[in-house]
């Protein structure tokens, strides 16, 4: 795993953890932790993809 896909990893669950934490304590601030939450994982999604591609790119140059 590439490491901004690591990084990304780590910001989402820790913006999730944030948001329910926050909404749990009554903090509607907590809302604001989600549109990082789903950037982040927009980031992830993106950067597995493009591996993938790699991936299949140099498996296909080899035969």
């Amino acid at each position: 795993m590439p490491r901004t896909s690591l990084l990304a990893l780590i910001v989402v669950v820790l913006a999730l953890v944030a948001a329910v934490f926050s909404l749990t304590q009554g903090l509607w601030l907590g809302l604001l932790w989600l549109p990082l939450a789903g950037v982040a994982s927009n980031v992830l999604w993106l950067n597995r993809r493009r591996a993938k591609i790699a991936e299949a790119v140099a498996a296909a140059e080899r035969g």
